[in-house]
């Protein structure tokens, strides 16, 4: 007589920290890269400057330089404004073939060269509108990235009555962050890691424990001012440095991250915290700003870390774009 299998206990399958995360959190592709975007299947797709360039660099994506080259010189332009012409359309035609992959959304980035100049960043914004919607692409799927100056929030103030929504970058404090609020900005992106390079260099190079992160802290400061006065605002944590301050951040409205650290989110299975609630967050003590242009001016140069981050940050994405600017320049022959 054959023995009788016995059926141990059922194995459950390993879940990876990355598919854990997306039960409480949109995971948002922080790059450019397609091939990058497929294999994590997030939600959204976040790009800017310095990731086109590195994109539009690669040998794999030259069709796209090529088209937008090809395309905007049927327009007539020529000289300076055929370049930055080209440069919008390649933004776009990237943007265009990332949404092909995300259910969601793309973020598209205004010139940082336009951070002070609130019409400057109305007219890029409706110039991308345009170029998406002739590409078939509507609105809704499109955020405009713009820094969180003063002049930025007043742009975003009126594109978002137009329905246009704005995803507000290069954010490191709690006054930038109750202005986009207040002026209804769809989504903004707190810099995590930025925020801890500051406090790092000024500490001598020392490692801060995620848990002690600032960046971490500032992050859910903001999440908890939004959550208690009910501001539909999102908040997406990026520019992360490492891990664990992705995992301090576990229940953030989105978090985008850079195909590194999903590629470590996907090796690992260790179980993921809920680490922010919009119940809990709504219990939170923080006391209510009420700002107006002098006020805001004044907590944000109290602010030697987000003046000295936002600033440095604009004249990057800057020196990014001029790079790019002079790639497309060269290839136009």
């Amino acid at each position: 007589m054959s023995p009788v299998a016995v059926a141990g206990p059922e194995t459950r399958q390993a879940v990876s920290q990355l598919d854990q995360l997306k039960k409480f959190t949109k995971v948002v592709a922080d790059t450019g890269d397609f091939e990058a975007i497929r294999q994590y299947t997030p939600q959204d797709a976040t790009t800017n400057p310095s990731l086109i360039l590195k994109a539009a660099t690669m040998p794999a994506y030259a069709p796209i330089v090529d088209k937008a080259i090809a395309d905007t010189r049927k327009s007539g332009l020529t000289g300076a404004a055929l370049t930055a012409g080209i440069m919008e359309y390649v933004l776009v035609l990237f943007g265009v073939e990332i949404l092909k992959i995300v259910p969601g959304r793309v973020s598209t980035e205004t010139d940082a060269n336009l951070s002070f100049d609130t019409p400057g960043l109305l007219h890029k914004a409706h110039r991308f509108i345009d170029l998406y919607e002739k590409q078939g692409i509507g609105r809704e799927r499109i955020l405009i990235k713009i820094a969180t100056t003063w002049e930025g929030i007043r742009a975003a103030e009126v594109l978002q009555k137009e329905g246009i929504n704005c995803n507000m970058t290069l954010l490191f404090s709690l006054p930038q962050a109750v202005a986009c609020a207040e002026a209804g900005a769809r989504l903004i992106s707190p810099f995590v890691g930025r925020i801890m390079d500051w406090y790092k260099a000024k500490g001598g190079g020392k490692d801060i424990a995620p848990a002690d992160d600032p960046g971490v802290h500032s992050v859910r400061e903001i999440y908890g001012y939004y959550k208690k006065y009910g501001y539909a605002t999102e908040v997406m944590g990026a520019s992360f440095r490492n891990k664990g301050e992705i995992l301090e951040l576990a229940g953030s409205d989105l978090l985008t991250i850079s195909p590194q650290l999903l590629a470590e989110l996907k090796s690992s299975n260790d179980p993921v915290e809920r680490k922010l609630d919009p119940a809990k967050a709504r219990g939170s003590q923080i006391e209510r700003m009420h700002l107006d242009e002098k006020k805001f001016r004044w907590l944000f140069n109290e602010n030697a870390m987000a003046v000295e981050k936002t600033a440095e940050g604009i004249r990057l994405f800057n020196a990014d774009a001029v790079k790019l600017e002079q790639f497309i320049a060269g290839k136009q022959g």
